[in-house]
């Protein structure tokens, strides 16, 4: 009796479980603003133990017995939601887009013992060497890279501006890109490239083979130096590097080695992730205001590698005209414990400068696939970190389908559209010309393939011209690819005299870089303050035009080059030139010294020089925007510049031999979570004697703003030398002091250290050469040298005032004797600083 009523209890038992109905809902999790997945979001029914997490693609699919009124959503850095289930129907389909929030982690509160996830972080750290893909003899992968750009956030007040109006009657015929319930915007750019990557760690080198690109996008004039900006190079991302470069700032990894004086931690549970048992970890900075990531890391519990990073940057950390910084990384483990981040996905939320302005998002996606290890190419091979295929923009039209790793979304393929329709519009093209002339600087002429400027140069106003007239352009590819023709005629309404240059330019090769070329010019100049010692910075060149002319000059200069990339780093610079010195002042030197003061003397004189310049950039890499080769540094390495230039006398009627040298060294570093140092060191000697003209003066800046390459409190001309060392070091302590000053953090200021050391002097023979009176009479200036003690000027500054305003105090702490000089300065510069 007792095992019949047994058995009949199991059977009912079994046909009630049979009975039971399985619920299948599926779906997508989305960004609101931006239409993007939001992998790793939790998806529960309210109330029910039963839940699940998205994939990398932000998808769902939930299958369950326990059914409830709703279902929620949760994710980091996200407002929860939550949506009606119907439960008259077995499988459904509903789709959430999630609103972003700055969510502070709640806290947690440890009686006894440490934090656990404390001992779980060691070993992460520990482990950190066997994990990092970076420790294999060599990797390469395929990368499918893809790069859209919007513009979002449209008020109401710039939606009513007419130009605007035109713009969004083209939008509106599209579907909102980012959903049903996500808020509209308008895509301005969006590209796909397919490449090959190389890594190599002994001797560590990397290279990148862009294959192909397809690039649609407003304001896209040169497709090939966008071309070479939207690989896998720009999208490196390792959080097994205690830094990582993100908007040209250094962000401390939530597992770097010193994770504790950074970051909070909270273990929230044990999930199964992509297969794998994982510590699921939220974490967020101790300070808000520092270079740090908030979200959640999936830890694998058996060799503690990363599995999933999620990593935030929010609008109170100290960067600039950012919303927010995402990046999300899903983790695949190669070979015996490598882990490679084999999708990645990155969203920057440029924020809108005032209220009648719109925002912007540049999203970035990249997927790499059959990756082969371990099997270094010969180091040759890696000679060109970045090649750009010449057919790169040809293929069939079915090409994309093919191999894109994952397909387009229907937003994507909207966006394609919608960026096409866009540029019909008249209004954006004109938008697009004055964008392009503000930066460049220069107006494009089509039918001439010409660029007419720089703007900077038009006008001026000195002692010595008058009112200064300057015009000028140059070629552009369209005129040619090979041919470089440029220059620009000025003229003085008070000395009534033409200025000009011209220069021919020819690109030989490529790859490698060889280009060489021609020019003269004729234009007035001042002791001190030539092109030459200011370097490329423009505006303060610009600036140098006007007012008061000092020891003024006109110069002739023509010269013939030739520069070749030897191999990867080294270029080598070889030319000819010929100068003549016209003095606007009185100025005369003795043409026989050993005559003394019966020496005939002169005040003209014309030099020819043969030049050398040998430039070594370990690992430094180029990118070419048109006719130009631009260069993105060496990050871990100094770069090393040696000149030479010897003079050749009675070649054109040269005056002179001598020999001049100086060797320039320049690096920026990372000195940890004290900030980033640079240093700039020059050494020269000019063993010749020669007029002071001809020797070296300093840069000195008399001006009311900071100028970086300039002596600061020096005036101008205030110093000669012939053989001179110089050091110019700023550090920047970045937000270090100031994030941990309650009353101060908030303003994002930053704080800067710098000190500028010159050391030289002048030989006997080069100060006997200067005559005491010139030709007509006029008692000729002198100049001043160093003495023992060497010029000393250091500073302090905070920078990011308004976003903008750099300070600058100024202390001369020596030759402060010296007549007209300023021992304390205050100056200003104005930077566009993420």
């Amino acid at each position: 009796m007792h095992c019949c009523t047994l058995v009949c209890f199991v059977l009912l038992w079994s046909l009630k479980g049979v009975s039971q109905t399985t619920y299948t809902i599926s779906g997508r999790i989305t960004d609101a603003q931006t239409g993007d997945p939001v992998p790793f979001a939790g998806v529960a029914i309210k109330g029910k133990t039963a839940g699940v997490t998205t994939n990398f693609e932000g998808f769902y699919t939930l299958k369950t017995t326990q059914i409830g009124d709703s279902l929620m959503v949760s994710s980091m850095s996200y407002r929860p939601k939550t949506k009606a289930i119907r439960k008259d129907s077995i499988s459904q389909v509903i789709n959430f887009q999630l609103e972003s929030s700055e969510i502070k982690l709640q806290e947690v509160k440890i009686y006894a013992g440490e934090n656990p996830a404390y001992n779980i972080l060691r070993q992460v750290v520990k482990q950190k060497p066997a994990h990092n893909p970076n420790r294999l003899n060599a990797y390469e992968y395929e990368s499918y890279n893809k790069i859209e750009v919007d513009v979002d956030n449209l008020s109401q007040r710039f939606k009513k501006r007419k130009a605007i109006r035109k713009i969004t009657e083209a939008v509106d015929k599209f579907e909102k890109i980012a959903g049903e319930d996500g808020r509209p915007v308008i895509p301005i750019y969006l590209s796909e490239s397919i490449s090959n990557y190389y890594f190599r760690e002994d001797p560590r080198k990397k290279k990148e083979q862009i294959l192909k690109t397809k690039i649609s996008g407003i304001a896209v004039t040169d497709g090939s130096l966008i071309s070479q900006l939207i690989g896998s190079s720009f999208q490196q991302y390792n959080f097994y590097q205690n830094w990582l470069s993100v908007v040209e700032k250094d962000f401390h990894s939530p597992i770097a080695d010193g994770w504790k004086n950074t970051y909070e931690y909270f273990l929230v549970d044990t999930t199964f992730v992509g297969g794998y048992w994982c510590y699921q970890i939220d974490y967020e900075p101790k300070r808000p205001q520092d270079l740090a990531f908030n979200g959640t890391i999936w830890i694998d519990t058996l060799s503690h590698a990363l599995v999933q990073v999620d990593a935030s940057v929010g609008k109170r950390a100290n960067i600039n005209f950012i919303e927010r910084i995402k990046i999300q990384q899903e983790y695949e483990q190669i070979g015996d414990s490598t882990w490679m981040p084999i999708k990645s996905r990155v969203l920057i939320d440029v924020a809108e400068l005032t209220d009648s302005t719109a925002g912007m998002l540049v999203k970035f996606y990249t997927s790499n696939r059959n990756v082969t290890v371990n099997k270094p190419r010969p180091p040759k091979f890696y000679d060109y970190p970045l090649e750009l295929s010449e057919d790169y923009k040809e293929y069939p039209e079915d090409y994309w389908d093919k191999v894109r790793h994952e397909p387009l979304t229907a937003g994507e393929q909207t966006a394609y559209q919608l960026i096409d329709s866009v540029k019909q519009v008249p209004v954006v093209r004109t938008y697009v010309e004055v964008l392009n002339m503000a930066v460049n600087g220069y107006k494009r002429i089509p039918k001439v393939n010409i660029d007419v400027g720089p703007f900077l140069y038009l006008y001026a106003n000195n002692v010595v011209e008058g009112n200064r007239i300057r015009i000028g352009g140059k070629t552009n590819p369209d005129f040619s690819r090979k041919w470089i023709l440029s220059g620009h005629a000025a003229y003085g309404t008070l000395d009534q005299k033409w200025k000009y240059n011209f220069s021919v330019d020819y690109i030989f090769s490529r790859k490698p870089w060889t280009i060489g070329g021609i020019s003269h010019s004729y234009d007035l100049e001042r002791i001190g303050l030539s092109s030459e010692a200011i370097g490329n910075n423009a505006l303060f060149g610009a600036m140098t035009r006007w007012g008061s002319y000092r020891r003024g000059y006109f110069e002739g200069v023509s010269s013939a080059y030739v520069k070749r990339e030897l191999f990867r780093g080294l270029t080598q610079t070889v030319g000819l030139r010929h100068r003549s010195f016209e003095p606007m002042y009185a100025f005369a030197y003795r043409t026989t010294p050993g005559m003394g003061d019966r020496s005939p003397t002169q005040s003209n004189y014309q030099n020819s020089e043969l030049f050398f310049e040998t430039r070594w950039g370990k690992d430094e890499v180029f990118i070419y925007n048109e006719n130009e080769r631009l260069t993105l540094g060496t990050q871990r390495w100094p770069l090393v510049i040696f000149r030479y230039q010897m003079g050749l006398r009675n070649l054109m009627n040269s005056d002179f031999s001598y020999h001049r040298l100086s060797l320039n060294v320049k690096q920026s570093f990372r000195v940890g979570i004290w900030g980033r140092s640079n240093y700039n060191v020059t050494l020269g000697y000019i063993p010749s004697t020669l007029p002071y003209p001809m020797l070296y003066t300093p840069l000195g800046n008399e001006s009311l703003f900071y100028v970086e390459n300039a002596f600061n409190l020096m005036n101008y001309f205030e110093f000669v030398s012939d053989k001179y060392i110089q050091l110019r070091y700023e550090h920047n302590f970045e937000g270090l002091l100031f994030n941990r000053i309650p009353a101060i953090k908030r303003l994002k200021w930053r704080f800067l250290a710098n000190a500028k050391v010159l050391y030289g002097s002048v030989r006997s023979a080069n100060m006997s050469l200067l005559a005491p009176t010139d030709a007509q009479g006029r008692p000729v200036l002198g100049f001043s040298t160093l003495g023992k003690e060497p010029y000393v000027e250091v500073g302090y500054a905070i920078d990011n005032i308004f976003k903008v305003l750099r300070v600058d105090a100024i202390h001369r702490l020596t030759y402060r004797q010296n007549p007209g000089i300023t021992p304390f300065a205050v100056k200003f510069s104005f930077w566009f600083n993420i």
